[in-house]
């Protein structure tokens, strides 16, 4: 494949694009969406506003919609509308995709990145880690529109739990699948407090280009140290004059717990679980909910002040007035929270930009594509192994417990079959990806549309 042509924007398809974290930091990198798609229609909306405020349209009127209790909200655009270089809808949705290739958008070598921050219940640690059996995973999904779609090159970001034990196997398919696509992948556990954002925010990153442009492709250094939570808040908490402001800077002197955007199964917005409410107790901050402006002059706390949405973007990386929100209070706050922060996207999308275009000398890296040993000695045996022939094929021997936790921390997200000869040896043999990659009969459409008002 010919390198993109040096001087002109990277085009980026977004899956799962949320409220633009992730677009903002891409756009800083020099890329320029050809098409985003998000299933909540207020992120959508967020989005669209600020694509339309970078090329310089003025702002569209919102649309509304009946709400509970007589109020109104903006309104979702016809799902399998394409407006403003935005859809509204289910990202695995057929319909979604054929609107967007007979618009001419996303079709193969029409654009250079196919990036996304796919949904991160399925695998987070707070979670039940359901991975491949969870309807709202699109992990596996995404990676597999790289045989159609045919990027140059692919970003997706997801929480530290995909990393675990609990997923090797999971890993291990997505990076075989890639490299049977002709693509060099790895993954990186990346984190925002590296890039100059004040949050203990880690996200597991995985990266595949194309073969062509792999060896010219460096992950980012680690940067700036960030500044404090109170050193990061100062201006906008002492907006209104409150005399406990130098106090409360002084005490907010460590950087953010990460920022929870939340779930729309839990209520309103507050600072994420008990543990995180306790770090952010620590600095001052009173976790249980979102202020609507800064504290007034003479304001006294018992733990300190809440955070207002404003201050959680300057925490999540975003620069004063650089984006702006659509939503009330609690809808603001879960795309924030929600968000890849930009800084991180700036800085992997500027490596992956210098991989198109090849700068610098080329480096064989010594990638890491072995992540689960076991799943890959069933997968390459096709048949049945006995304990013995795993441990053979693996060059380690196992012990039984070992053995029986790994085959079932794999039976979560694949079917094993487990036969027992007359000796009572047990033999196992690699069966079916549980998860939902495009199959039209799969428990993810059923499961999705049953659940589809409280997924996020």
């Amino acid at each position: 494949m010919v390198a993109p042509e040096a001087g002109k924007p990277l085009k980026v398809v977004e899956i799962c694009a949320g409220a633009g974290g992730q677009a903002l930091g891409l756009m800083q990198a020099g890329f320029e969406h050809e098409l985003a798609i998000e299933l909540d229609p207020t992120a959508a909306d967020t989005l669209r506003a600020n694509l339309r405020a970078r090329h310089g349209l003025p702002e569209r009127p919102e649309p509304f919609r009946a709400k509970r209790g007589g109020k109104k909200a903006p309104a979702a655009p016809d799902p399998i509308e394409i407006v403003d270089g935005v859809i509204t809808g289910d990202v695995a949705s057929e319909k979604v995709w054929d609107k967007a290739h007979k618009a001419g958008l996303a079709l193969p070598e029409s654009f250079d990145l196919l990036a996304g921050g796919v949904p991160c219940p399925p695998f987070s640690l707070a979670g039940q880690q359901h991975g491949s059996t969870d309807e709202r995973d699109l992990f596996a999904w995404a990676v597999h529109q790289c045989q159609t779609l045919k990027p140059r090159a692919l970003l997706l970001e997801n929480v530290r739990g995909l990393s675990t034990p609990r997923f090797s196997g999971y890993r291990q398919e997505i990076l075989d699948r890639l490299i049977d696509m002709k693509y060099v992948a790895e993954w990186r556990l990346l984190h925002a407090s590296d890039f100059g954002v004040p949050q203990l925010r880690p996200r597991f990153v995985l990266v595949a280009l194309q073969e062509e442009f792999a060896p010219y492709f460096h992950w980012p250094e680690r940067q700036d140290e960030p500044l404090t939570v109170g050193e990061t808040l100062r201006e906008l908490m002492g907006a209104r004059g409150w005399k406990g402001l130098d106090a409360w800077v002084a005490k907010a002197n460590g950087i953010a717990p990460t920022i929870v955007g939340g779930s729309k199964k839990h209520g309103g917005a507050d600072l994420g679980p008990t543990r995180a409410k306790k770090a952010w107790e620590q600095l001052g901050v009173d976790a249980w909910g979102i202020a609507n402006e800064a504290p007034a002059e003479n304001d006294e706390f018992e733990i300190g002040p809440k955070l207002t949405t404003e201050m959680v973007q300057l925490l999540q990386g975003w620069k004063p007035g650089e984006w702006r929100f659509v939503g009330l209070k609690t809808s603001k706050y879960r795309q924030v929270g929600n968000a890849f922060p930009p800084p991180v996207a700036r800085a992997v999308g500027l490596a992956i930009k210098s991989a198109l275009h090849k700068v610098g000398d080329p480096v064989d890296r010594d990638v890491n594509t072995e992540h689960d040993p076991i799943y890959r000695a069933l997968r390459d045996a096709g048949d049945f192994l006995t304990a013995a022939q795993i441990s053979k094929a693996i060059g380690k021997e196992l012990e039984a417990h070992e053995l029986e936790h790994r085959i079932s921390l794999l039976n979560k997200d694949f079917e094993i079959e487990i036969q027992n000869s007359k000796t009572n040896v047990a033999r196992f043999k690699l069966g079916k990806f549980k998860a939902f990659v495009g199959q039209a009969d799969h428990v993810r459409h059923d499961l999705f549309n049953k659940n589809k008002s409280k997924i996020s």
